[in-house]
């Protein structure tokens, strides 16, 4: 089963109306829908996923929660959208990960470094001025391909004058994910949507290693 028209509708009505009483008796097309068809993509991208890292976690439980935390959200009850990462971890460690995300309109994946650890960015940016050869493939990957952009948040002042302009669009940000969006249905709502994804995914793979580094030199610290 695909995500359909269905899909974003139930998202957006949700969203609108951001009422628990509305959500519980819609609660079924929320699962048949939303959940439904986002875990038998993930099932789906399992294998893919596995030769890409044998310890990334698929799971269609892990799917994020439609509930907002009530401690840090005041103004709404439920987000317009729902998302997996595909993490070697569980629970609210940080590592490097692959992701999906579909909203009300839109569909995104991607692989980032969220909330990544400073000594962690410092890492990646150290592989990346000394030319380390795992640094030199990921910026060549990035490159090379068409459908991911990076973003990130950058200082606010240059650190790194000296280095080249593709080095600068890394080093000069506080942490790094590269992302794909689009508001396609034809996309969308594709039956083979876990192959296009999978194979988009093997394009960043050395972009993904790079981040792993990363982690594991901050891990032997």
């Amino acid at each position: 089963m695909s995500f359909s028209q269905k899909t974003l509708d139930f998202l957006f009505e949700n969203r609108l109306h951001d009422d628990k009483t509305w959500f519980n008796a819609h609660k079924e097309e929320y699962r048949e829908y939303v959940l439904r068809p986002f875990g038998e993509l993930l099932l789906d991208m399992q294998e893919a996923m596995a030769k890409i890292d044998g310890s990334i976690i698929c799971e269609p439980k892990k799917i994020s929660r439609i509930y907002k935390d009530a401690r840090y959200s005041h103004d709404s009850i439920f987000r317009e959208e729902v998302w997996y990462n595909f993490s070697r971890c569980v629970g609210n460690d940080v590592s490097p990960t692959y992701y999906i995300v579909i909203g009300r309109g839109k569909l995104e994946y991607g692989c980032g470094y969220y909330a990544a650890p400073t000594a962690a960015m410092q890492a990646m940016r150290d592989m990346i001025i000394n030319d380390e050869p795992i640094a030199k493939k990921a910026l060549s990957a990035y490159k090379k391909q068409k459908i991911f952009t990076l973003y990130g948040d950058k200082f606010k002042r240059s650190r790194y004058p000296e280095q080249s302009d593709e080095k600068r669009d890394w080093l000069e940000r506080r942490n790094v994910f590269l992302s794909y969006s689009t508001d396609d249905g034809g996309i969308i709502f594709d039956k083979q949507l876990h192959r296009r994804i999978s194979d988009d995914f093997k394009t960043i793979l050395p972009v993904y290693k790079l981040l792993l580094a990363a982690q594991e030199k901050l891990n032997e610290c």
